[in-house]
């Protein structure tokens, strides 16, 4: 591949790879194709992230027959955003541009992502025309807009997602970040708020199943909601503030069924239900403060966000 990689390339593509060694050989043909067609210079970071199959194996041949493929190899696995972040830090090229090892995003549409980052945006996102994913996946995708939207103050974050291009030099503004819980999308707008999209497609998984189960879709979507945004907290103050209205409302009735007819609101039962429901309220804003403090917690024993094991590139390992 012609001008294909230099010490500083063009664009970096960097992809996670989590079990998925059959896919690995066919991204690179693919992208190949692609990187030719444009004639730019580039190289593809893989990082692998804790496989417990051949990837890592895959990814060192493929740096050996092709001198744009680097490898990085992680001491476990760490999370994709962990990984992706990993990669990002360690890409060389002025745009970065970052996809899952699926090929549910195809190389093929990388185009329109370089295309459509001019001048006036900082990061494209590609928004599925229609996504291939079940309910969860769609559940957890939505929960991350969500918190996107909230840390960036822009409505186009409703259509942001892992596949990506944008500028190397974002980086500076999460330089630093350290936590064990990553979102690449939230630490994006550390630096930025110009975003834009582009429409591409989104095709159905190739080989193996996803590794999203249930309870890391759930434990996902807290780590996002209480690591980046403050909305829970908002939420257990306004359940507050509802209540204690409802409970003076309750105050006033009473005393006025006092004053008029001297007749006190007799019922256990109404008693017990509105005891019930002002603990219930009470507990659930400890727990949102207690998953905070938790988060505190973690971030207290300076735990890496990831830890490289080996890297290889040209058919050295270093």
């Amino acid at each position: 591949m012609p001008n294909s990689y230099h010490e500083n390339p063009s664009v970096s593509v960097v992809i996670p790879v989590f079990n998925s060694f059959q896919l690995l050989g066919e991204i690179v043909r693919r992208l190949s194709g692609i990187l030719i067609e444009l004639n730019i210079s580039c190289e593809l970071v893989f990082v692998n992230d804790g496989s417990s199959d051949q990837s890592w194996s895959v990814i060192c041949r493929l740096s050996q027959e092709y001198y744009w493929v680097r490898g990085i190899n992680l001491m476990r696995n760490f999370g994709q955003g962990n990984a992706l972040l990993c990669g990002i830090r360690a890409a060389r090229g002025e745009i970065i541009v970052t996809m899952d090892d699926d090929l549910q995003h195809p190389p093929e549409e990388i185009p329109k992502l370089l295309a459509a980052l001019t001048p006036e945006y900082d990061v494209v996102w590609g928004s599925p025309i229609k996504e291939k994913h079940g309910f969860l996946r769609d559940l957890a995708s939505w929960t991350t807009k969500l918190v996107v939207r909230s840390m960036s103050g822009v409505s186009i974050a409703a259509y942001s997602g892992p596949f990506r291009a944008f500028r190397s030099c974002l980086r500076d503004g999460f330089i630093d970040y350290a936590n064990t819980y990553v979102s690449i999308d939230v630490l994006l707008t550390f630096s930025t708020t110009r975003f834009t999209y582009v429409s591409v497609r989104h095709e159905t998984r190739q080989s193996g199943t996803s590794n999203y189960t249930l309870l890391k879709l759930i434990n996902h979507a807290l780590n996002l909601v209480t690591g980046f945004s403050v909305l829970p907290l908002q939420f257990a103050s306004v359940i507050g503030l509802l209540f204690s209205v409802i409970g003076f409302v309750l105050l006033i009735f009473i005393l006025v069924r006092v004053v008029l007819s001297g007749i006190v609101v007799p019922g256990f039962a109404f008693l017990a239900s509105v005891i019930a429901i002002f603990s219930g309220a009470q507990l659930l804003a400890l727990g949102i403060i207690g998953e905070y403090l938790s988060r505190m917690y973690v971030r207290t024993m300076s735990r890496p966000a990831y830890v490289i094991k080996e890297s290889v590139k040209n058919d050295k390992i270093s």
